[in-house]
């Protein structure tokens, strides 16, 4: 049980890594700053990727009743909120201010359950939740390449992932399961993003992208839809095989890891740019 727990959330850490990479790689090397293209193909790979694996009996979907899905669809637009911010966001800031600013949406969280729903928190999770925002509030003060637009997605993002968890833990055990949530939350998010693509211009100004036939580019978005379905479903597994702590350890070093390699893998890009 230890050996698989570690290949758990080993394959978690390497797919989180992958994810970032890929995505900070086609949004910020190839500048493809078209969000509603990029996280609609990503979206569509994922949902059906996750389609295929039901229809195999490799996950199970139930079919839930109209009023359970109307029920979720806040959420869904919530998420369609989190991965089109998210992309603006990356696609201006480096992977570590990113990663800060997406870990102050726990402040959200726990200040929402301690002063609505009036939960006990624990100290050491309420001087966790200051210290993310104290690490958030410097960053601007402290950022050498300070971009307004990339902290104000930033924003977006981190409200959007406080207002989706609220809701999701706000939904009663019995109805929808995490990848129940997750196939609506494809299947809303390739439907609006197709119909936002072309009122916010980025259907027509991709045809202006300079690397549009280039087999990097071609290959780099067909491995961010896979990695980013493969970081959802090893997400899931490290949630249902591991106790919070643990998981959240996990996730802890995922982020140290990929903020950490980041920075050394871009800094090597840009040294051999500034060199060619």
């Amino acid at each position: 049980m230890c050996l698989k727990k570690c290949l758990v959330g080993l394959t978690f850490c390497t797919c989180y890594l992958a994810s970032h990479l890929t995505n900070k790689y086609v949004l910020s090397v190839l500048k493809f700053t078209y969000p509603t293209l990029f996280q609609g193909w990503q979206t569509l790979v994922a949902g059906l990727l996750l389609h295929v694996s039901w229809k195999l009996g490799w996950v199970e979907i139930n079919s839930r009743s109209r009023s359970d899905v109307l029920t979720w669809l806040p959420a869904s637009v919530l998420f369609v909120g989190i991965i089109y911010a998210g992309s603006r966001a990356l696609s201006r800031l480096a992977i570590p201010v990113f990663l800060t600013l997406h870990n102050a949406a726990e402040v959200i969280i726990c200040g929402h359950q301690k002063c609505f729903r009036k939960e006990k928190t624990s100290p050491a999770k309420i001087c966790s939740a200051l210290f993310l925002l104290a690490a958030a509030g410097c960053l601007p003060f402290n950022d050498s390449q300070f971009d307004p637009d990339g902290y104000f997605w930033a924003v977006i993002h981190l409200l959007c992932i406080g207002a989706y968890k609220i809701l999701q833990k706000s939904q009663k055990p019995n109805k929808l399961s995490d990848i129940d949530q997750q196939y609506l939350n494809y299947l809303f998010s390739v439907v609006l993003l197709t119909l936002a693509a072309h009122p916010t211009g980025d259907l027509l100004s991709v045809l202006d992208f300079p690397f549009l036939y280039f087999y990097g580019f071609h290959g780099s978005c067909c491995a961010s839809g896979f990695l980013g379905f493969f970081l959802m479903f090893s997400t899931m597994k490290l949630k249902g095989l591991m106790a919070p702590g643990q998981c959240a350890a996990w996730i802890f070093f995922a982020k140290v890891i990929t903020s950490g390699l980041s920075m050394l893998l871009f800094d090597i890009i840009l040294t051999r740019e500034t060199m060619g």
